[in-house]
């Protein structure tokens, strides 16, 4: 391992102790400034030496490769590693210090139609215990808003169902309280009752949500469940993800006059400008009603 490499090693461990970042940031950042010393290595360069200069040189061959969001993360990377290396005595100066992040791409969630959404749950199936379980699933993407990666880590204690709250784990083991709808929670009875997650025979795990072969079900496996549903309602692949259920969440608590604080609160958003973009899909829908429906919207 060379100083450079163990100068990475620091910052990310730091970044894991001290900021308490998830494990797929931690993951993005490592291969952010891995991909940063390959580059160096190429320019036969150390980090003591790299200048304002080549910092920018660097920066403007990802933006012609990567999309803007890549770009502006590995941005945001190397500035917040060189602040470490500065503040931690490893170098005299910040090369990135008058850099200026990438403008990400603004780009509008894509929500079903509640009409979608509706036909799609209302057609599950409850006969087998997988069929229960896909219900619950999706009824709990859809009714909270959680993260794919947020539901597949709940487990049997964060149920509260005498209070009718949820407890998930979020981005840096950020815990918080969703409500238990009352749609939810049948669903989720009737998969806890006989026929439904035991018959998954769970093997050694108190996640709430199983394979077909017992063990915790993944991002991957939920996926794959929105998916087959999803096709089966006749919706197209191409708008369809699990992560869409989070999306038409916001979107349609916001157009039923929800305040955009709570759903701050329920979606785990640290900033509220995140949920500020469901606000924008909301209005861009109200445009094209108004447009389609109001005598005088045109000439």
């Amino acid at each position: 391992m060379t100083d450079d490499e163990r100068l990475l090693g620091e910052y990310v461990h730091w970044m894991s102790v001290e900021k308490g970042r998830a494990i797929a940031t931690l993951a993005a950042y490592r291969g952010d400034g891995e991909a940063f010393l390959a580059w160096l290595s190429n320019e036969s360069l150390h980090l003591a030496e790299v200048t304002e200069d080549d910092v920018e040189r660097y920066l403007g061959q990802l933006r012609e490769t990567r999309a803007a969001s890549s770009s502006a993360r590995a941005t945001s990377s190397l500035r917040g590693w060189f602040a470490f290396l500065v503040e931690e005595g490893h170098l005299e100066h910040d090369p990135t210090s008058r850099v200026r992040s990438a403008r990400r791409g603004r780009r509008l969630p894509k929500p079903l139609a509640e009409e979608e959404i509706t036909s799609l749950l209302d057609a599950l199936a409850s006969e087998t215990a997988i069929d229960k379980r896909d219900r619950a699933l999706l009824e709990l993407l859809y009714g909270t808003g959680v993260r794919v990666s947020e539901a597949t880590g709940v487990t049997l204690s964060d149920l509260d169902f005498d209070e009718k709250l949820i407890r998930v784990t979020g981005k840096g083991s950020r815990q918080r309280l969703v409500p238990m709808g009352s749609v939810l929670e049948a669903a989720l009875r009737d998969y806890l009752a006989p026929g439904g997650r035991t018959e998954l025979r769970p093997r050694a795990t108190t996640r709430l949500f199983l394979n077909a072969r017992g063990g915790p079900l993944s991002r991957q496996g939920v996926g794959l469940v929105v998916e087959r549903h999803a096709l089966a309602a006749g919706i197209e692949r191409s708008r369809i993800s699990a992560h869409v259920f989070r999306h038409s969440c916001a979107t349609h608590m916001l157009a039923h006059g929800a305040d955009i604080r709570v759903v701050q609160e329920l979606l785990g958003h640290a900033s509220i400008a995140t949920t500020q973009l469901y606000t924008a899909v909301s209005v861009a829908s109200l445009q094209r009603e108004y447009e389609n429906a109001h005598p005088r919207a045109h000439e």
